[in-house]
């Protein structure tokens, strides 16, 4: 009686790829984004670290899709720094619903304004010089949400700033504003603190969103009264009770 060898079933080479996920070829065709954009959130902590096989062979969980597309969608429509986006990542992954976190990120942060610029053309759009651009922002009169990315509203500022400048005025006469303006946000944080403390997570959101549009709206409003008040007040534009 002849013996007959016993052989398993090859195996398909997409078996093994399939078991660990996605590689990065395949998640960059996924998501529509470039893998230097994709090691990126890696690297930032905001996708979940591959599976490596081997030093050049490296398998990305399915997951990573729909994260890198919703990523991209906070930074280009809702103009979300990465660290709030990490707390929202966080936050989904703890059940939370997204959705409410990102309408108050956007809220605060406001919506996308074109490209970041860097410290270079920043400098060049703005008509600050590398020394009077250290001095505002240790003055704390410029704040890059990014260290060293410069949006719309930091250009529009860092140009006033040169014309005060141009004015005779500098970092050490406006520091006042950063000084009085934390004090205010130190109060408006307190109070949404005592407001929210009990409050379940999505609506501690909602109601957040909602302090926050009232803040924008009160601070401009008080400021610019006390203002106005004070200058009706005037005999003459060197009436020194415009002083006090």
């Amino acid at each position: 009686m002849s013996k007959t060898s016993k052989q398993s079933a090859p195996k398909s080479p997409a078996d093994k790829p399939a078991a660990l996920g996605l590689r990065m070829n395949q998640l960059m065709a996924a998501t529509g984004l470039p893998k230097s954009t994709l090691l990126f959130y890696v690297e930032q902590g905001l996708l979940p670290p591959p599976v490596k096989t081997s030093p050049n062979m490296a398998y990305y969980d399915e997951s990573c899709v729909d994260l890198a597309q919703l990523i991209k969608r906070m930074q280009n429509q809702h103009r979300l720094p990465l660290g709030k986006i990490r707390v929202i990542l966080e936050a989904q992954a703890q059940g939370q619903d997204p959705e409410a976190l990102i309408a108050l990120g956007q809220e605060v942060f406001g919506r996308e304004q074109g490209p970041l610029l860097n410290k270079q053309e920043f400098m060049r759009q703005s008509g600050l010089g590398r020394k009077a651009l250290e001095a505002f922002q240790e003055a704390g009169l410029l704040l890059p949400l990014e260290p060293g990315r410069f949006d719309q509203q930091d250009l529009a500022m860092g140009r006033l700033l040169a014309g005060a400048l141009g004015r005779g005025v500098g970092p050490e006469d406006l520091a006042f504003y950063h000084r009085l303006g934390s004090k205010i946000v130190d109060e408006e944080m307190a109070l949404r603190s005592r407001i929210t403390k009990d409050l379940p997570p999505t609506a501690d959101a909602e109601v957040t969103l909602a302090l926050t549009q009232a803040a924008r709206a009160t601070r401009g409003y008080v400021i610019d009264r006390l203002f106005q008040h004070r200058v009706a007040g005037a005999r003459h534009l060197k009436d020194e009770e415009m002083l006090s």
